[in-house]
């Protein structure tokens, strides 16, 4: 299999310039990658079982991969929901199918958004990992406008091997990640 050109420039490019700015010794140190993973919470999948179903589609053309069903863990009476009952959706993406979801969301889908100033530069855990919301799933090239019934957000966790967050920043801004400027 043809190694993703996101992943080439990791390795020749990103981890020389990280290895030089946090002055790692070993080039194991060097954060990078480790999964992406993407949610859709759906609420309406209480009353509207349909929704489901196109989120599930939707969410399996943005990512290639075969959606899992997330199920509520407890059961909350104000809500109507009852523990197992189906309430969202989730994809984990890793190795190849990673990189190369990371080069389109950054080189293509940030693009299309209307107003785009950069992603929120204060998104970090703590540990380095990354969390981006997303308004409306039409912004990727997959989604055919006109097929979609409502329009849902998603949340796109990008989970890396850094230790803090400056590390993850770094890490994320070499790979082309458009933070707005402060």
């Amino acid at each position: 299999m043809a190694v993703s050109r996101l992943k080439e420039r990791y390795n020749k490019e990103v981890v020389p310039e990280l290895m030089s700015k946090f002055g790692y010794k070993n080039v194991m140190q060097v954060p990078r990658l480790s999964k992406i993973v993407l949610n859709i919470g759906l609420g309406e999948a209480i009353q509207n079982a349909k929704a489901l179903e196109s989120a599930e589609k939707d969410l399996a053309a943005i990512t290639g991969q075969h959606p899992v069903i997330t199920r509520a863990k407890k059961s909350i009476a104000a809500f109507k929901l009852r523990a197992g009952m189906p309430i969202g959706i989730s994809v984990i993406l890793r190795g190849g199918r990673m990189y190369d979801f990371f080069d389109k969301l950054v080189s293509v889908v940030l693009a299309r958004i209307r107003d785009f100033q950069g992603v929120p530069r204060d998104s970090f855990d703590g540990q380095g990992n990354y969390t981006l919301g997303m308004k409306e799933q039409i912004v990727f090239p997959e989604i055919d406008y006109d097929k979609v019934d409502k329009l849902r957000g998603l949340e796109i966790v990008i989970v890396t091997t850094a230790n803090n967050n400056e590390e993850g920043r770094g890490l994320l801004e070499s790979l082309g990640m458009p933070f707005r400027k402060s």
